[in-house]
């Protein structure tokens, strides 16, 4: 058996911090064998950069993204140079990087995919097409997806669609943890958000007064970290390395 951890959307510089200590608490305490986090927005002010990309890299195994992963043009450059940091594979061809890794461990190895919704979303290519076309290439029955997606309708079928193909599907992208974690088909683990990890008493991370300003008065406001005390929201699956099959997932929130 094999325990992943998978860590929802990251927020800025405090969320990386809270994010570090608590993986390594969580690594001896849980026994943890890989951990995933989705870090499009690691760094202050949203997107990602390499300072962000390089904390998550010191307690994460694979770096997944989502419509923010291009947020910042200097760093576009790094989803080809690093193998593990991932965008949504939706994307269309000739864009940089990829959406789909696989990390040998040495007793196992796990594939991620990366995908990205398109419902209210950027219209990218099917999202479930691409599903299908990476499945025919891994080799691996330890499966996680992330699926940074808007609408629970289309995650909630996309766990359905995938149900029984692969160990996981993960929604990340709303920051807020749903309370829906279940096994689709006696073998998929799902839920619909894994949250995020920054401030708590927030909108997103952001301040909440800046967020409230922007929605009463709906003008231009400045988005800026709360700095409010931090959480983590994310779920650990213990999976049969040799089947893929989830026996069990378990939502996280450590405060």
């Amino acid at each position: 058996m094999i325990n992943v951890l998978f860590i929802g959307d990251i927020v800025g510089s405090r969320g990386c911090d809270f994010a570090e200590k608590t993986v390594g608490r969580l690594r001896a305490k849980e026994k943890i064998d890989a951990v995933i986090a989705n870090g499009e927005n690691s760094a202050d002010g949203n997107g990602i950069t390499r300072d962000s990309m390089e904390q998550l890299f010191r307690f994460a195994d694979v770096i997944t993204t989502g419509n923010h992963c291009f947020r910042r043009k200097e760093f576009m450059e790094y989803f080809d140079i690093k193998e593990n940091l991932l965008r949504p594979a939706n994307y269309p061809e000739g864009v940089v990087g990829k959406g789909v890794t696989v990390v040998d461990m040495g007793r196992f190895s796990i594939a991620v995919i990366n995908l990205m919704g398109t419902a209210f979303m950027e219209p990218l290519n099917n999202p479930f097409e691409c599903a299908d076309r990476l499945l025919r290439d891994i080799e691996t029955p330890n499966i996680i997806v992330d699926f940074h997606a808007e609408a629970t309708s289309e995650k909630k079928t996309m766990g359905f669609y995938l149900a029984g193909r692969v160990s996981a599907v993960i929604g990340t992208h709303t920051h807020v943890q749903t309370a829906d974690e279940t096994i689709l088909s006696r073998h998929t683990g799902y839920i619909t958000d894994a949250g995020m990890c920054g401030a708590e008493l927030s909108v997103l991370g952001v301040k909440k007064e800046l967020a409230i300003e922007k929605q009463r008065t709906k003008c231009p406001v400045k988005f800026i970290e709360s700095d409010e005390p931090p959480f983590f929201n994310g779920v650990k699956l213990l999976i049969d390395e040799k089947s893929g099959k989830v026996h069990s997932i378990e939502r996280l929130i450590i405060r």
